[in-house]
């Protein structure tokens, strides 16, 4: 048990479970007797072994040492007398993923450079502090009523040297926000790799939806060239140097998959420099709703040569950030709330399972702000019929529980 936790006797009343991981279970809890909301993450023990998860205390240390406004704030650490752990986090209303999936979001081109903005200085203060995320996508960037965005789920993250790269695992960073040198088995790298993130995250801003979907590492290859064009060593010198270089030649053209080019074709003829069809892909795809500013932004973070890619910093001293209109405005009219959502969606007969639980009350929580006629009642309607899902909630609503007393089951 980490030695900065704390038993504690205030009593917190649990919300609903808002969402489950690798690593724990997220409850939405009220703390005290002024009702203060918190986000309880319990510690997954069953496969610790040998102790304390190593992830989780790794956490746990990142997260104690880290305070920016753009960074979830780790409010304190604490066991039951059962000695179950928990992280207590500040409350926000909102993952990105649950506000893009929305129909009746239409973020503006102010609201999204704020976003972007807050982003980048988040990933700035992270890089600042030798700290690398390795799991940026939409469902870790948090956003509460103000419409500040924070970066949250230090699970994967680790410090690390910025004179001298270390060698770690290339197994990090979910499949659609990996950049290159990961698929092609890089385990030297640094703050690049969150920056590759940041700049999917960009693209996801105007498309509502992840950018670069692959099925697997071979095939997420293939849906990244298609769109940025081939990988060649003369924008990216040490290509032919990766781990996995040869080996995903050599599988992709054994690939049994036939509806999709292979990415063979992206890694032939290595040493050609990309033409201005290759160029013109990209600007086919994203040149109508991306300004000059904005196309800028993205090809510097979605550079193949991580030496070359921009880093957080790069980013926000471009033309998009310092001098192209409009001036960031953060989207707090979209993240507003009106009524216990969690409670209206808890007593609506079709219900979420905790699967989608927190996609399903992002939308109920976004129609009511959007829609002011609309109640809780009707939104939870709408949305259950949207996602035609079953209701499963592994822990009611309203269930009590007394730090330095006992849990509910799971």
């Amino acid at each position: 048990m980490p030695s900065s936790s704390t038993v504690l006797d205030e009593p917190y009343e649990i919300v609903a479970q808002v969402g489950e991981g690798t690593y724990g279970q997220v409850y939405k809890a009220s703390a005290g007797r002024h009702g203060r909301l918190v986000a309880l993450k319990k510690i997954r023990m069953e496969n610790a072994r040998e102790g304390f998860p190593v992830t989780s205390m790794r956490e746990m240390k990142l997260l104690q040492a880290l305070r920016h406004e753009n960074v979830i704030r780790l409010h304190e650490t604490m066991t039951s007398r059962t000695g179950s752990v928990y992280m207590v986090f500040e409350y926000m209303e909102h993952d990105l993923n649950g506000i893009l999936v929305h129909p009746d979001v239409d973020f503006s081109a102010s609201h999204v450079k704020s976003l972007a903005s807050q982003l980048l200085h988040g990933l700035a203060y992270l890089h600042g502090r030798a700290v690398l995320h390795r799991d940026l996508k939409g469902s870790n960037l948090l956003l509460n009523s103000q419409g500040t965005l924070k970066i949250a789920d230090f699970g994967l993250a680790r410090t690390y040297s910025k004179r001298k790269p270390g060698d770690y695992t290339n197994r990090v960073v979910t499949l659609w926000y990996r950049p290159p040198e990961l698929l092609l088995g890089a385990t030297r790298y640094g703050a690049e790799v969150d920056a590759w993130g940041a700049g999917c995250l960009f693209l996801e801003l105007f498309r509502r939806q992840a950018v670069f979907q692959g099925r697997d590492e071979i095939h997420q290859l293939h849906v990244i060239t298609q769109t940025l064009g081939p990988l060649t060593a003369s924008a990216w010198p040490s290509l032919q140097h990766l781990p996995w270089y040869e080996l995903m030649r050599l599988e992709d053209s054994n690939h049994a998959d036939t509806t999709s080019a292979p990415v063979a074709t992206a890694l032939t003829n290595t040493n050609d420099t990309p033409t201005d069809h290759d160029r013109d892909v990209f600007v086919q795809q994203f040149g109508s709703v991306l300004s000059h500013g904005a196309m800028e932004l993205a090809r510097g973070l979605l550079t193949y040569d991580p030496d070359q890619r921009w880093s957080a910093n790069d980013a926000l001293g471009c033309a998009y950030f310092t001098t192209e209109a409009p001036v960031p405005e953060k989207p707090a009219q979209y993240v507003s709330m009106k009524c216990d959502v969690d409670r209206c969606i808890n007593q609506h007969s079709q219900a979420f399972s905790h699967t989608r639980w927190r996609m399903a009350r992002n939308a109920v929580e976004t129609c009511l702000a959007t829609c002011p006629s609309s109640n809780a009642h009707t939104c939870a309607q709408r949305v259950s019929t949207t996602f035609h899902v079953t209701r499963s909630t592994p822990h009611a609503a309203g269930a009590r529980v007394d730090i330095g007393g006992v849990w509910p089951s799971a």
